[in-house]
């Protein structure tokens, strides 16, 4: 057999695996390996653990908003019913206000017409009574002019009350 450097390649090669045998390499790069793996599997158990947590928190937040929604529109609708509330109370007092200012207008209004019919008749009743007067001093004497006032004046009073 030659001993050509394939030979020697193959001795070299043979020591080489031998050498790394007996060096514990493979259960090395083996524990290495291993030790790798764990701590990938453990790093891939905690991110699934922290993407559990985040879903968690994200629903969590998600129900609060939602409740805090429903409260903003539970107090919207407060505010608006009370908005309406004060409208509608409001207006009545405004009706109320203007129906009374126009039964105390009406009432001045009669209470005026009355004072000016009744200045009116009082008026009438003078001039009527001076008119009377000065026709029936023309007219008649002494003791029919005392007869007729005296008539006229009665009647004047009995109307008046």
């Amino acid at each position: 057999m030659a001993l050509d450097a394939t030979f020697y390649a193959l001795v070299g090669l043979v020591l080489f695996f031998a050498l790394i045998v007996y060096l514990k390499v493979p259960a090395m790069v083996g524990s290495a390996l291993d030790a790798r793996a764990d701590k990938i599997s453990n790093e891939l158990a905690e991110a699934k653990r922290l993407r559990e947590e985040a879903q968690s928190l994200v629903a969590e937040y998600q129900r609060k908003r939602k409740d805090a929604e429903a409260e903003a529109a539970g107090i919207v609708a407060a505010a608006q019913r009370e908005a309406e509330m004060l409208t509608a109370e409001a207006k009545q007092k405004t009706e109320e206000y203007v129906a009374r200012r126009a039964a105390l207008s009406e009432q001045k209004i009669k209470q005026a017409e009355s004072d000016a019919i009744n200045a009116v008749r009082a008026a009438a009743v003078d001039l009527a009574i001076s008119a009377a007067e000065k026709v029936l001093a023309a007219k008649a004497d002494a003791t029919a002019q005392e007869a007729l006032f005296r008539k006229a004046l009665g009647e004047v009073k009995g109307r008046l009350n």
